[in-house]
């Protein structure tokens, strides 16, 4: 093996016989953008058809330029946030301004279609639903501005119907396709919730027939004097609020006062209802989720498999009896997709797909491009310390040394950790004591004595390096409370007017200063890297809930505004007590002055929303605007909390559990081995605890150097300042950690089968195989 491809080698210095002539007969350079095309979308995931002339491929990577992304997104925000000046508005603007912004926005929608519509082919344009609806919303929303503007002419008001569908641009352009794929798997999942949910409403049923026997014929009375269980609708109301524990134990109480024996009813239906439906909902969406999610990750591996073997026979040439790209032509390609990227990098990669440095890139290695590119590598430089530089004798003297060596000791982090818990104490003892004041200054001279002495210890760029968060925080808490200390104590000693704000920001960052013992402790650590790693994919069903809560806050305006009205707290009209509403008199929500949360404007409703998904009074402020509309209003109530916490909420967790686990307990995965691997062997590693230990700093692009020549010459130009690591667990994408949930079970050599077999994916396909999580720890 190890001759033949020698042989091939060998026969680089003659000409290359090609198997494929340009793919649409057009120059090398067109080769090689189709190709870098190729693989840019099997390193971002995207699934385009686009064509593949030389112009409509210009305009792809055009479009799918970061500027273009952004100012898609910038048209989204500003189109979301027009609800926030519109009648009801929290900050009013005439019809006029806010109808030319979203005509504005309306058009920038539609030349970004056109500009899709010009580089894939009509018949995908066309078929595609994403496509019909952003046009079909566009239409919509533009006949509705024009009705809405006609009858405002005439003082007639209507409703803006089109408003709640504003998110359909978030959702459907294709820059969004994780909440996409998080709104897929909500449909993929509904049917199998459907028969369990359905289920329990037949519960909650017939526990509603039961109450009614039981309780509605013995004269029982509410705590506000109503009647008690004597209407089905009011029942299944009571008993559905139940199962979120809202409303226990005030619903049994009238039951339970009249007879203890009628507890059992209500301990039962929690029992069945609360804790064994729910948990059963819990469980279907997991599983389902989890079912699914596997089935679209399984499509995206072998789709990014596909994309680079379409790259791999744009570029391929015959070497011997094998078909590989050639060395220049693959640091071409790879430049080309990623042009920030150093040569220092790029030859390191190069190491790693060329292991035997023939000269080519066999398909096997370059089919792993793109995830190479996924990889964060970090170029390190050494650096010495500026004081060794300009006092070496100083910097080098026997008790700057013993200095040194204590800072970088372990106990020298231990005794500060007791330092910050001391200060906790006193930070929870009165503040005006003058003895605990003195020592507050005390404590913030310790602390400032402990940077000092790590930036004479450590170089202060590493000290303060791209990745040293927890150093720049605790910088950033001690200059601040330094200069709101004393900027405090010089107004105390003016005695002008009064430091309150000054003195809060003084105690809040005296209490954030506690979450240093964090760092030092290495389980919180360790859970704590882990939730902000994952804490991108988090984003994505941040994204979902935004979409729904915007729709169900539109929706909820529409229906509710001006019915609530607030009044400052001092107001003793006779409005101001039944929230500017007489149908609210004498309800708890007029009582318990929850006439702040209203529908009257978006951020407002964002609010009572919010409420909502946290449950706890969702009968009251449901049974409020009951009050002032209808009791049918109750129904968007029950609709918000089934879509939002039982069906969003509980894919949310399922998400967030398959998450943390590949985050918290898998190790890397197999090309970033391949690539720790190759920068220890080329002498040029450095562990991640070194770099947490302030003697390096991450530079991408400080340096640029190339790796040519033997192991010594390696060495030699590592001594000189460069060196190599793999980042921490971040992912790029939130593609490439999903991917990680399931990559043991996809083998790195399997190519997959034909496109039509891959975007015909079914979970059956995969299932009934159930994966395990003893793989993944």
């Amino acid at each position: 093996m190890r001759a033949d491809r020698a042989d091939g080698f060998q026969s680089r210095s003659g000409p290359f016989v090609s198997d494929r002539q340009d793919v649409f007969g057009s120059s090398w350079s067109g080769n090689l953008l189709l190709a870098a095309a190729y693989v840019s979308d099997a390193q971002y995931n995207r699934n385009v058809p686009f064509q593949t002339s030389p112009q409509a491929i210009r305009l792809y990577c055009f479009y799918n330029h970061w500027t273009m992304q952004v100012a898609t997104y910038l048209f989204i925000c500003v189109d979301l946030s027009l609800a926030l000046f519109e009648e009801p508005a929290l900050f009013p603007l005439p019809f006029v301004a806010t109808a030319l912004a979203e005509v504005l926005c309306l058009a920038a929608f539609s030349a970004r279609l056109v500009h899709f519509a010009k580089v894939t082919p009509q018949m995908v344009f066309w078929k595609d639903t994403k496509n019909i609806c952003i046009m079909v919303t566009i239409v919509v929303t533009l006949i509705d501005l024009i009705i809405y503007g006609s009858l405002e002419a005439v003082h007639i008001h209507s409703v803006r119907w089109t408003r709640a569908l504003r998110p359909v641009f978030l959702i459907n352009f294709p820059e969004s396709r994780q909440i996409r794929r998080a709104f897929r798997s909500i449909r993929n999942t509904l049917p199998d919730i459907l028969y369990v949910f359905l289920l329990f409403l037949f519960s909650v049923l017939m526990f509603s027939l039961m109450a009614l026997k039981l309780f509605g014929d013995r004269g029982l009375k509410t705590a506000e004097g109503a009647p008690y269980f004597t209407n089905i609708l009011e029942i299944a109301f009571e008993l559905y609020v139940l199962v979120t524990t809202a409303n226990n134990p005030d619903v049994m109480m009238p039951a339970y006062n009249f007879s203890w024996w009628y507890s059992l009813y209500f301990i039962t239906y929690i029992i069945i209802n609360t804790y064994i439906f729910m948990s059963v909902f819990l469980a279907v969406v997991y599983n389902n989720y989890r079912k699914h999610l596997k089935n679209e990750i399984r499509k995206l591996v072998y789709l990014k498999r596909h994309k680079m073997i379409e790259a791999f026979d744009i570029l391929k040439v015959k070497v011997g009896t094998e078909f590989v790209v050639k060395e220049a032509t693959w640091k071409q390609l790879a430049k080309v997709v990623a042009p920030d990227i150093s040569s220092s990098h790029l030859e390191l990669l190069l190491r790693i797909s060329d292991e035997g440095q023939l000269g080519f890139v066999d398909k096997m290695n370059f089919l792993r491009l793109a995830d190479l590119l996924n990889i964060q590598v970090v170029t390190i430089n050494l650096r010495r310390h500026p004081l060794e530089a300009w006092v070496p004798r100083v910097y080098q003297s026997s008790p700057s040394l013993l200095v040194q060596r204590v800072v970088r000791h372990r106990v020298f982090v231990w005794a500060y950790d007791v330092i910050i818990l001391i200060n906790a104490i006193f930070i929870a003892v009165d503040e005006k004591h003058p003895f605990i004041s003195h020592a507050e200054w005390l404590f913030l001279a310790l602390y400032i004595i402990e940077i000092l002495l790590k930036l004479y210890t450590y170089e202060p760029r590493a000290y303060f390096g791209r990745k040293q968060f927890w150093n720049w925080f605790d910088m950033l808490i001690i200059v601040a409370a330094l200069v709101a200390t004393v900027a405090n104590a010089t107004i105390e000693s003016a005695r002008k007017y009064n430091s309150r704000q000054i003195l809060d920001i003084v105690l809040i960052l005296r209490i954030l200063r506690l979450l240093r013992v964090i760092v030092s402790i290495e389980r919180f650590r360790v859970i704590v890297t882990t939730l902000i790693n994952i804490g991108p994919t988090m984003l994505t069903f941040g994204g979902l809930v935004f979409v729904v809560y915007y729709a169900f806050a539109v929706i909820g305006m529409e229906m509710f505004h001006g019915k609530v009205l607030f009044f400052d707290p001092n107001f003793t009209s006779p409005d101001a007590l039944v929230c500017g509403n007489p149908a609210l008199k004498g309800s708890a929500f007029a009582r318990d002055r929850y006439c702040k949360n209203n529908f009257n404007d978006l951020a407002s409703s964002f609010v009572v929303l919010m409420e909502l998904t946290v449950v706890n009074h969702l009968p009251l402020l449901a049974g409020g605007f009951a009050l002032v509309t209808h009791q049918a209003a109750k129904l968007y109530f029950i609709l918000f909390h089934i879509v939002v916490v039982i069906l969003i909420v509980n894919i949310f967790i399922a998400f967030i559990l398959e998450a943390f686990f590949v985050a918290y307990s898998l190790g890397k995965s197999e090309i970033e081995t391949a690539i720790e691997k190759k920068i220890q062997e080329l002498g040029v590693g450095i562990q991640e605890e070194d770099v947490q230990d302030w003697k390096l700093t991450g530079n991408t692009g400080a340096r640029d150097s190339t790796f040519s020549g033997s192991d010594g010459d390696n060495r030699t130009k590592a001594s000189k300042g460069l060196y190599f690591r793999i980042a921490s667990k971040k992912y790029r994408t939130v593609d490439a950690l999903l991917q990680r949930m399931f990559e043991s079970e996809i083998a790195p050599n399997d190519e997959g089968p034909s496109l039509e077999e891959i975007l015909n994916f079914s979970p059956s396909d995969i299932y009934p195989r159930n994966p395990s999580f003893e793989n993944s720890a």
